[in-house]
């Protein structure tokens, strides 16, 4: 992704991507590493990073800070190569290159870039469930911009008003209440190869705070409540499980000549991996197993086996498929 060649090509001046352009090498970007992904699995996870992208776009406090945007992807990219000093310094060309192209633009300029990536995004309203959970985005897949929280660097918190005369001499002052709770913003981020970006866009969305969270409502607090309540698991979930199986004719079952055959259920990805967290439970959250015995299950087994070959319920012939 950052190699040299592909790099100069991208600083080139040149025309907006076309959203199928776009589409096109972030599916060839997404299929350069082991992941491989379907269709339906494609076309969601790019709804999720043009909609993540436009998210940080639009909140951003003044245009230049779309800079600071770029540079907390790079500061994470940075984090997952810190070992691998030939990639590391490839990013840290990419660092330079975007120095050096924008750090001497205009305020207007940069304003320029922002609305020609919002007018790209802007018939774009997919709902992303941690957005909407967040109260950041309404049901209509469109944003909500804060009316709290640090104002943009370099400008005042609202709620004054200045009057000058002709000379450009203040004459008078009149103050107004705002909506919203509003503060300066402590420190500039730094636009360095190095340093604090101060700003959380563009960070990992789902490990940091975003600047529009509101406070939970009572109904909504006694909802989280209530969910940490059901964080203690059920007692009874592990013997409904081994019934399943016992049912299934999978358990404690074994054919002539002691090979297993059946249907074994495995919530784990290794047998390592489950007898590890077997080892590792603490005493008070290991239950007892009951063993529920099922009747006429060796001869039931015919029948079980063709539920799981094919699990679909038959349709009598009175109904009329649905």
């Amino acid at each position: 992704m950052f190699n040299k060649k592909f790099m100069e090509e991208l600083f080139k001046p040149q025309e907006l991507y076309s959203k199928k352009a776009l589409r096109t090498v972030y599916d060839r970007l997404a299929h350069a590493s082991i992941m491989r992904l379907n269709q339906a699995s494609m076309d969601k996870l790019y709804d999720l990073m043009t909609m993540a992208f436009k998210y940080q776009v639009l909140l951003c406090p003044r245009p230049k800070d779309i800079l600071l945007v770029t540079f907390n992807h790079l500061d994470a990219i940075k984090d997952f190569i810190h070992d691998s000093p030939g990639i590391l310094n490839q990013v840290d060309e990419t660092f330079r290159q975007l120095i050096q192209t924008y750090s001497c633009l205009s305020a207007g300029e940069f304003q320029l870039i922002r609305q020609t990536l919002l007018i790209f995004f802007q018939d774009m309203h997919i709902r992303v469930s941690i957005f909407l959970k967040d109260k950041v985005q309404n049901s209509n897949g469109r944003f909500v911009l804060p009316i709290s929280g640090p104002v943009p660097w370099g400008t005042e918190v609202p709620g004054l008003i200045r009057i000058f005369n002709h000379n450009g001499d203040e004459v008078k002052r009149t103050e107004f209440t705002t909506d919203g709770n509003y503060v300066t913003p402590q420190r500039e981020g730094s636009f360095d190869l190095y340093g604090d970006r101060v700003l959380k866009l563009g960070t990992n969305m789902y490990s940091v705070s975003r600047p529009v969270e509101t406070h939970m409502s009572g109904s909504s607090k006694n909802l989280a409540s209530h969910a940490k309540e059901n964080i203690v698991p059920n007692p009874l979930a592990k013997e409904e499980l081994n019934f399943l199986a016992r049912l299934l004719g999978g358990l404690e079952i074994k054919e002539p000549g002691g090979s297993e055959t059946g249907f074994r259920l495995n919530l784990f990805t290794t047998d390592e991996e489950e007898e590890h967290a077997a080892l590792t439970r603490p005493e008070e959250l290991s239950y007892k197993v009951i063993n529920i015995e099922a009747t006429q299950v060796r001869t039931r087994r015919p029948v079980l086996a063709g539920i799981r070959a094919d699990p679909s319920p038959p349709v009598e012939p009175s109904e009329s498929p649905r």
